[in-house]
């Protein structure tokens, strides 16, 4: 399975294979391949061993969190890190949950951040995959997509304005 991981403003290319029979996967982060065992230690809390080392992790999903494209908090060695998980294939096809196919969609921001540019405005019609809004977080601008191709029935974002993770910047119907 291959994803897009944002952590800290910057994008990582993540690649996960799970090893058929035993509790273990194989992963590639940018290229740097790592052999994973995995013991959930209950919802949420897993123990890693990763290169002979032991690690204790926690994985809460964050509100917002839909679908394919998933905001998580994890928790591993003292230091919590917001993640945000990205099906490259969703952006690449359009493809979106049934609900966006027969209703309106919400672009939500995926972490906290500042509007940059705004590129259509309320009545434009869109592609799927068509930029709409430019959020930056942590000096990353990040071109927030149209998940389906319709017209945008509003904006909720203006240059210059801050955003939380989680808020709809946007809806097309």
């Amino acid at each position: 399975m291959k994803l897009k991981a944002q952590l800290a403003g910057l994008e990582h290319d993540v690649s996960i294979e799970l090893n058929a029979g035993t509790v273990g996967a194989s992963a590639e982060v940018d290229g740097r391949p790592y052999e994973v065992v995995v013991r959930e230690l209950a919802k949420g809390q897993y123990l890693l061993l990763v290169d002979g080392r032991v690690y204790k992790a926690r994985v809460d999903s964050r509100p917002g969190s839909r679908g394919a494209n998933g905001l998580f908090d994890v928790a591993v060695g003292g230091h919590t890190h917001e993640i945000t998980i990205v099906d490259p294939k969703r952006l690449r096809t359009g493809e979106t949950t049934t609900a966006h196919s027969r209703g309106a969609a919400q672009i939500i921001s995926p972490m906290p951040g500042k509007i940059v540019r705004v590129l259509v405005e309320p009545g434009a019609q869109v592609e799927a995959g068509e930029g709409v809004v430019v959020v930056e977080a942590m000096k990353m601008q990040n071109e927030m997509k149209a998940p389906k191709a319709g017209t945008v029935v509003s904006i909720n974002a203006e240059v210059g304005a801050t955003v939380s993770a989680g808020d709809v910047l946007a809806v097309i119907e």
